[in-house]
């Protein structure tokens, strides 16, 4: 994920097993500054072939123009609202963009919000 979200430090992820089970204490990772402002990140996963999923906080105010990712982008907000360029979104509310998909984000209230890229 090349893009103005990319975490500006390294990030310590988890490795998908080969078997048995992986486990993450994400309360003792630091949020990480990205090239947006008032958006910070915690990368959980990512892997070689693409995928990634981190939590992302989003300050009250935070706004970030339009842009698009190379990869699908799912969004479940997870606290606070959020908005884009067509629609506001509260906890529960799940957003999956196709790669490609120019869009805006930002939050008026502030959010946390898991992401998810893939290969499309």
């Amino acid at each position: 994920m090349a893009d103005q979200f990319q975490p500006t430090g390294a990030a310590a992820t988890l490795d998908r097993p080969a078997s048995g089970t992986a486990y993450l204490n994400q309360s003792a990772l630091d949020w990480q500054e990205t090239g947006t402002k008032g958006f910070e990140t915690k990368p959980l996963y990512e892997s070689s072939s693409g995928d990634m999923t981190m939590l992302m906080k989003i300050a009250p105010g935070a706004f970030s123009e339009a842009h698009a990712h190379e990869t699908v982008e799912e969004i479940y907000v997870l606290e606070g609202s959020f908005h884009d360029d067509e629609n506001s979104y509260v906890p529960g509310d799940l957003i999956i963009r196709a790669p490609g998909t120019m869009h805006t984000a930002g939050s008026k209230s502030g959010a946390l919000v898991l992401l998810k890229f893939s290969p499309g």
